[in-house]
């Protein structure tokens, strides 16, 4: 490994411990966070992030559907959410949703994402009926569906354990979670932006069901509202720790913070340095992670490829009728074809890889596709062995 050089004794120190493959803690995350010249952060994540995946930078063919705004909760960061009589309320019926699948399958997409509000005059049979629909229209598509936070409900509303309501949703054809509802897992800091919310310790223990039962998730933070340093690296650090119980995480994406139209807005975004930083910080610290995403809706083309040499070698997908965040003011185009995926990808130095939810080579021919092998990022060396300390 090359290490980058810096004048800054505490952060060399900090290097040589990533050379070494010792694992990174409390106080080093953070240094990183808060200290650290962040081209130098940067340039220690890109050996990470070149050591676990090469030059690779990978994407998806997806597509978005948000079933319903209606939601129960009223968290303070969200700005998609709308009550049941409301002028912007919708829910989707069975026939939209399949008109959906089959846009889905004429463009080629891999996967659905499907997550939503939690419509209080909704059954669980509901939510179970979207996947099944979905399932029923195209099998072959990867039904990535219902954050813990919406499987939390389901729970309350059914009065079933957490395996149970999995289970279900396996046999209706789900295929992984999305890792959505962490937002900060300290909760004085969630009691400040969702109250009411399932807490973190249910975000962790549903996941970790999720693992325990074969089925893959990814993990979020919400970045740059109200949390500070200690809380992200907390966060950083309770996923760590549960990605060495299960190893059923696949990718890491924190999600920056957008104010417009919250109970937030009078808060400023993310700048771009705190983008970067927090790409890098997470690179470093989830060393059991293999892939990091710099998700391209939430930080903007510009910075998401700049992310790609700070940690980050996923830069999502196509992402059509993505909703959420652009009700939060997000000003990214509402979807990216294949070819301008291409070209971010390229501009940024890097080699395109087209790889389905579960990170497995994706052979396309035009709208046809097949699932090949699993992406392998770097014959040498797949990923740093890292010790506890």
């Amino acid at each position: 490994m090359e290490l980058p050089l810096s004048t800054d004794s505490r952060f060399n120190e900090i290097a040589a411990k990533v050379e070494a493959g010792e694992r990174l803690s409390f106080e080093d995350g953070i240094y990183l966070d808060t200290e650290a010249d962040v081209l130098s952060l940067g340039r220690l994540a890109n050996v990470v992030r070149e050591q676990k995946n090469g030059n690779y930078a990978y994407y998806n063919t997806n597509i978005h559907l948000n079933p319903t705004n209606v939601c129960v909760y009223r968290c303070t960061f969200c700005a998609f959410r709308s009550d049941l009589k409301a002028e912007k309320a919708y829910t989707f019926t069975d026939e939209m949703i399949r008109d959906r699948v089959l846009e889905a399958k004429e463009q080629g997409a891999t996967e659905i994402h499907v997550v939503g509000g939690l419509h209080h005059q909704k059954k669980f049979d509901w939510y179970v009926n979207i996947v099944r629909v979905i399932h029923e229209t195209w099998p072959e598509i990867h039904i990535k569906a219902w954050t813990a936070v919406e499987i939390n409900w389901f729970a309350h509303i059914t009065k079933k354990p957490y395996d149970w309501i999995l289970q279900q949703l396996r046999e209706a054809g789900l295929g992984s979670l999305p890792g959505g509802g962490a937002e900060i897992f300290d909760e004085k800091v969630r009691a400040q932006i969702c109250e009411h919310k399932a807490d973190s310790q249910h975000w962790i223990d549903i996941h970790r069901t999720a693992h325990q039962l074969g089925i893959r998730s990814n993990a979020t933070m919400l970045y740059g509202h109200v949390e500070q340093a200690e809380h992200r690296i907390d966060h950083l650090l309770r996923l760590r720790d549960l990605q060495d119980e299960t190893g059923g995480f696949q990718t890491f994406i924190p999600l920056a913070f957008h104010p417009e139209n919250t109970g937030l807005s009078y808060l400023p975004k993310p700048t771009c340095e705190r983008d970067l930083r927090t790409i890098a910080v997470s690179r470093l610290m989830l060393d059991n992670f293999d892939h990091i995403k710099a998700y391209w809706i939430m930080l903007g083309e510009s910075t998401a490829q700049i992310a790609l040499s700070f940690g980050a070698d996923d830069l999502d997908g196509t992402v059509v009728h993505e909703l959420i965040y652009h009700d939060a003011g997000a000003e990214t185009p509402e979807g990216l074809t294949v070819s301008q995926l291409h070209r971010m990808i390229r501009e940024a130095g890097r080699e395109p890889v087209e790889r389905d939810t579960l990170y497995r080579r994706v052979i396309r021919d035009g709208a046809s596709w097949t699932v090949g092998e699993p992406v392998c990022p770097n014959d040498s060396s797949r990923s740093l062995e890292m010790s506890s300390t």
